[in-house]
């Protein structure tokens, strides 16, 4: 039978506490950016920019925690802007 360490045992403790936390982050996430995404869909020009502020600050806020990386979460929003401004554009 092997030996397990404490440490051992923490850390795999520690990394379930992270995966949880991580996950709900990212379920976070994804619910704001498909909220921006139905807007557009809908063609609801000023929910999908007010959902689009939502998304932005949450996207920033997963960099910052470092489940997202900085660059990912600024593609995810860059995307997202430009769909919303191409659907304003259409609009006028």
């Amino acid at each position: 039978m092997p030996v397990v360490h404490q440490s051992t045992i923490k850390r795999a403790r520690q990394a379930e506490a992270r995966n949880r936390r991580n996950r709900a982050v990212l379920s976070t996430v994804k619910t704001a950016v498909r909220k921006v995404v139905n807007a557009v869909e809908g063609k609801k020009v000023e929910e999908a920019r007010a959902c689009l502020r939502e998304a932005t600050a949450i996207l920033h806020k997963a960099a910052t925690k470092g489940v997202l990386k900085r660059n990912t979460a600024s593609r995810k929003v860059s995307r997202l802007a430009a769909t919303v401004n191409s659907l304003k554009a259409s609009g006028t």
